[in-house]
């Protein structure tokens, strides 16, 4: 017999205290209020699988947001390799998406691998150091990543380049 690895009430709390950053994720990959509150509940569901041990509330809140970053690029590759009929999501495309402003739809518009530096550099307040970590990859990786996505957004926004 299995026994739970966290009490109903850890997992209540740490839903509580990361579930909007969660959700933001989702929402960022998947552009659709639906898909981005099926992954956010993945999310969740995997965090209950893990038992993954956490050092503190930051290591826990990056693990959801790379998990959830994952999960949404896998499902966007399934949903990118099959044909589906467009007629059974038109109430999708009817949906209208939350207020946005120019510069959260330039984000948006990024690549996978620089929407997620930006977000938790400048959204989450994350080091590069501490992002390096949590993707897995070098930290001059994440500063090239940075460095290119302010680029790009300079362009989409308007501003000239130097």
């Amino acid at each position: 017999m299995t026994s739970l690895l966290r009490t109903d009430r850890e997992i209540t709390e740490i839903y509580r205290r990361n579930v909007d950053t969660v959700y933001r994720v989702c929402y960022s990959f998947m552009r659709n209020k639906p898909e981005a509150e099926d992954m956010t509940q993945e999310t969740f569901l995997r965090l209950i699988a893990s038992g993954k041990a956490f050092e503190n509330q930051r290591h826990e809140k990056a693990w959801l947001i790379v998990t959830a970053s994952n999960l949404c690029k896998d499902q966007l590759k399934r949903l990118y390799r099959q044909e589906e009929d467009l007629e059974q999501h038109t109430e999708l495309a009817a949906e209208s998406p939350p207020e946005e402003n120019a510069v959260l739809e330039a984000i948006l518009q990024l690549p996978m691998d620089y929407k997620t530096v930006v977000y938790l550099y400048y959204y989450e307040g994350y080091t590069t150091g501490e992002i390096a970590k949590a993707l897995h990859c070098l930290q001059p990786t994440v500063r090239t990543r940075l460095a290119r996505a302010r680029k790009q957004l300079k362009l989409m926004l308007g501003g000239d380049l130097e």
